[in-house]
């Protein structure tokens, strides 16, 4: 195996993250002594610095290794695979190879919600802890419920920390979170504070604060709140972030302390990576995931696009049929988590759609995903059955020029485009026309009729999510 490349010479790798470790010892800080959980994440961490690196061939072996026990374990204690994948032509005594795994069924989240009871095991190792249930948002319209054991749930703390490491935050820093789902008695009208960021990195490492702001809030008073906070790092949703710098417009924000801005839950829209950069002064990142499998995908720290987590998940891009897309060319994502012995999900389709980019310049091996382009409802359906994505960059170029807070197109009817906007001021019969003939032209949505609706506020899906585009036909 060969070695990652040497960092040694890069002091801030090296001595900040040595003078953030945790030590279980007193007056013992260097070396320090770590307590047995942070011992078990760093021990991940100098694994992932290696199989980051792995070429993709052995990496596939690795994942292989896994899944064949995965499946084993899978039909011997889960009723629906005991039936599906002897019947697929997988038996536990032969090897498992790609061709034989590209045969296996995907599983739909309608067979998820369906089978739920049939897809939980009977037993499974009790060292990877004890199973909670995860539930999803249900923004697709099919809320989907999963039994993961605590293994899964160590492992997704490993992955933070990765994501921490790879685009070296400062962990003493305040990371303040915004997320827009209500909770269940309410949350304090300042949010809540800990004294951690969460439980797998201070395990490793002496983080500041965290602070949580959650519900429904308006835009200002989200703003109001950070601004209190003044925090080190922003975690929040793309549209969230896009929301804020629009209110930058009209009023002026100063982050003191501000060094990024982590996003997750919906897609990046075209040219926010870069506007943040601008007008806040600081870096983007992005990640991949969802709640009934963990992370997928976290940005690459040097380029715009994803390193899918092998370690932890197989990622697949399939055509309609099935078969493997070759990259560059947009699937639907299929999705294996590598240790979820509890319920396995063994090809389970997530309803996404991506698309495999070429090998990363960083030097990693791990998979890229050069585009995330988010669900079959987020296509525009034209009239022979097909699928289309439209190009919303121009869209929101023109946006940036005009008193527009919010917009969101929306597919009425074959040939119908709406185009919903939340505007400071009533739009001139010009401004109106650029935003008709931009979706209907660099967009892509040629030959459709498109027409403007003003509203006073556009909402957000049952799950808190933000769409650019829906498709609303049946």
């Amino acid at each position: 195996m060969k070695p990652p490349p040497s960092r040694a010479g890069d002091p801030e790798v090296s001595f900040a993250a040595m003078r953030a470790l945790r030590t279980a010892v007193p007056d013992a800080v260097w070396p320090a002594l770590l307590p047995p959980l942070g011992l078990d994440m760093l021990a991940l961490q100098y694994q992932f610095e290696r199989t980051e690196r792995l070429p993709p061939d052995e990496l596939e072996q690795a994942q292989f290794r896994q899944l064949d026990l995965l499946l084993q374990h899978a039909v011997r204690e889960v009723p629906y695979y005991r039936e599906m994948l002897p019947r697929a032509g997988y038996h536990p005594d032969r090897p498992l190879t790609p061709e034989l795994w590209w045969q296996l069924p995907i599983l739909t989240r309608a067979t998820l919600q369906s089978q739920r009871d049939s897809l939980r095991a009977s037993a499974y190792p009790p060292e990877h802890g004890k199973a909670s249930e995860h539930r999803s948002s249900g923004s697709t319209g099919v809320p989907i419920s999963v039994m993961k054991p605590a293994l899964c749930d160590f492992f997704w703390e490993a992955i933070t920390l990765r994501d921490h490491l790879w685009h070296r935050r400062d962990l003493g820093g305040t990371l303040a979170a915004l997320r827009t789902r209500q909770v269940p008695g309410g949350t304090p009208e300042d949010g809540i504070v800990s004294t951690i960021w969460n439980h797998g990195v201070s395990a490793a490492f002496r983080t500041g604060p965290g602070v949580l702001l959650e519900g429904v809030r308006s835009t200002s008073e989200r703003i109001d709140w950070l601004l209190r906070k003044q925090p080190t790092y922003i975690q929040t949703s793309p549209s969230m972030v896009r929301e804020m710098l629009r209110a930058m417009d009209r009023r002026p924000i100063r982050f003191e302390r501000l060094k990024g801005i982590l996003t997750y839950s919906e897609q990046v829209p075209p040219g926010l990576r870069e506007e943040t950069q601008a007008r806040l002064g600081v870096p983007l990142k992005d990640m991949f995931s969802c709640r009934e499998i963990g992370y997928m995908a976290l940005e690459c720290p040097d380029h715009a696009h994803y390193h899918v987590q092998s370690e932890v998940v197989l990622v697949e891009i399939v055509d309609e049929q099935g078969s493997p897309c070759a990259a560059g060319r947009p699937g639907r994502v299929v999705v294996t988590p590598l240790h979820n012995f509890a319920m396995p999900l063994i090809r389970y389709a997530l309803g996404d759609y991506a698309e495999f980019g070429p090998p990363c310049p960083c030097g990693r091996g791990l998979p890229v995903l050069s585009r995330i382009l988010g669900r079959t409802r987020n296509m525009m359906r034209l009239p022979d059955g097909d699928g289309k994505w439209l190009d919303l960059a121009p869209l929101e170029k023109r946006i940036r020029d005009l008193p527009v807070k919010q917009y969101q197109l929306a597919q009425r009817a074959l040939g119908v485009i709406e185009a919903r906007i939340v505007a400071a001021r009533r739009l001139s019969e010009g401004e109106e026309k650029a935003i008709r003939d931009t979706v209907a032209g660099p967009c892509g949505a040629a030959g459709c009729n498109v027409t403007l609706r003003y509203l006073d506020e556009i909402p957000r899906s049952a799950g808190g999510k933000y769409e650019d585009f829906m498709c609303e036909l049946a």
